[in-house]
């Protein structure tokens, strides 16, 4: 297996973990919506979730063979640019200039971690 496969590979993990966040929020609103009640729709939506977690949970173990965590781990901070992004979108969240102020700093931090272990 090629490194440009493995790499991508770590990166559909990040998204499946960025959508399960984003599905869990989905619950949480459909939850409220429902009253409190442990709804069909609510239950569903939660298995989703847990079934995208725990199909990203086994990939990642996989990825784990080919990289040191020190190196592929924090790619996992991209999740924290996707989740807000997609809570946007899909729930009309405000983002604040600091969030995006963040966001910038964190993807220099990335960048620089990259340069660093090449």
């Amino acid at each position: 297996m090629t490194t440009s496969l493995r790499l991508g590979t770590a990166i559909i993990i990040v998204l499946m973990v960025s959508v399960g966040q984003i599905l869990f929020k989905l619950a949480a609103e459909k939850l409220r919506l429902s009253g409190g009640q442990l709804t069909m729709p609510v239950l569903t939506t939660i298995a989703l979730s847990l079934l995208i977690y725990g199909i990203a949970t086994l990939g990642w173990i996989w990825v784990l063979q080919w990289y040191p965590l020190s190196r592929i781990y924090p790619l996992m901070a991209m999740s924290f640019v996707m989740v807000p992004i997609g809570g946007a979108l899909l729930f009309a969240e405000r983002l604040t200039p600091s969030y995006f102020g963040g966001t910038a700093l964190l993807l220099a931090g990335l960048f620089l971690i990259i340069l660093s272990r090449t």
